[in-house]
């Protein structure tokens, strides 16, 4: 008996074009927010550390470039070379005073000057212990489920676009905060929402997505690299699970450094 086969390897010989490559859009797209979650997450992560890093040790790096000025000047002082005056003299021209100081290290002054816990890390006392700098693994879980969910990627019309962004906008917020309580209210908003109607696209228009998806997968790439490159990013990735401990650990390199330098400066002006 003669039977026709008609379907090819996989059974997907009759399978329309335009269905397979609705298909590698879809995957595309996926892979597209996955990344961008991470790149986000990590710009989050880099903002967060950089703030605390100057909230921290932005006192201990003023402290270090006063001494650093009067060390200069004691020198020129003892040996009055005018070479040692001129280098005096532009140091604490360098040394321009903080703007808005009070503002910039608002949880370090008080109505005596340094903070209880300011001064503690500029002397032996204990300090307490820096707020976390990321999110928690459930805030964190929160907010991927989210994007996932909500990213304007997924839309296929101009409205559908703006009503994912202007949420997801709210959802990053949420998150910059570490906010688990917002994120889980977004969680229900998004859950009552309307459901955009998914329509087939026609093949011009998903090799144009195509397209489109991978030029912006270029252009998070070097964002990423941005990030990764910076000096507050490289800090972060050295200890990506215990950033707190990095700062600990930079914080007693910098107080040594005071240490050494206040010493040097006895020897000058004794």
């Amino acid at each position: 008996m003669d039977v026709s086969v008609d379907q090819g390897v996989g059974g997907e010989s009759d399978e329309r074009p335009e269905a397979r490559l609705e298909r590698a859009v879809r995957v595309a797209e996926q892979a597209l927010i996955e990344f961008e979650i991470a790149v986000e997450t990590f710009r989050i992560e880099v903002e967060n550390f950089s703030r605390l890093h100057h909230q921290r040790l932005g006192p201990v790096y003023a402290r270090l470039d006063e001494l650093d000025v009067r060390i200069a000047e004691a020198r020129a002082a003892r040996s009055g070379d005018p070479e040692d005056l001129r280098r005096a003299r532009e140091a604490r021209a360098s040394l321009a005073p903080l703007p808005g100081v009070e503002e910039l290290f608002h949880d370090w002054l008080d109505s005596d000057g340094l903070s209880e816990e300011a001064a503690a890390m500029l002397t032996e006392r204990p300090v307490q212990p820096p707020k976390r700098v990321r999110p928690s693994d459930e805030v964190r879980k929160l907010y991927r489920d989210l994007v996932r969910q909500a990213h304007p990627d997924l839309a296929r019309d101009d409205d559908e676009r703006r009503r994912r962004e202007e949420f997801v906008a709210r959802v990053n917020a949420a998150y910059a905060l570490g906010d688990e309580t917002r994120l889980r209210a977004l969680t229900k908003e998004w859950a009552a929402g309307p459901v955009p109607e998914v329509r087939l696209s026609e093949g011009e228009e998903l090799y144009a997505r195509l397209e489109w998806l991978s030029q912006r997968k270029e252009m998070l790439s070097r964002v990423a690299r941005e990030l990764e490159e910076s000096g507050i990013g490289a800090m972060l990735r050295m200890a990506p699970d215990d950033p707190d401990r990095l700062l600990e650990e930079i914080a007693g390199q910098l107080l040594a450094q005071v240490a050494e330098r206040e010493a040097e400066l006895a020897e000058l002006v004794q």
